[in-house]
């Protein structure tokens, strides 16, 4: 008995600008997010990063 080999079909992804945008977009978003609260003179905005930050590991000072 043979066995045949079946071709092994390969699937390649091609990125296109198009398919990026929207990670793009929301990495921008999330970056000025960061950075308006960040520096915001909303106490608990502020305290509320600033907690975020020191829960996940970031020093800040």
């Amino acid at each position: 008995m043979q066995a045949s080999a079946a071709p092994h079909a390969t699937r390649t992804r091609v990125w296109s600008i198009a398919g990026r945008l929207p990670a793009i977009a929301v990495l921008m978003f999330g970056l000025v997010v960061l950075y308006a609260v960040g520096f915001s003179n909303f106490e608990r905005a502020h305290s509320a990063a600033h907690d975020a930050r020191h829960a996940n590991g970031f020093p800040c000072h």
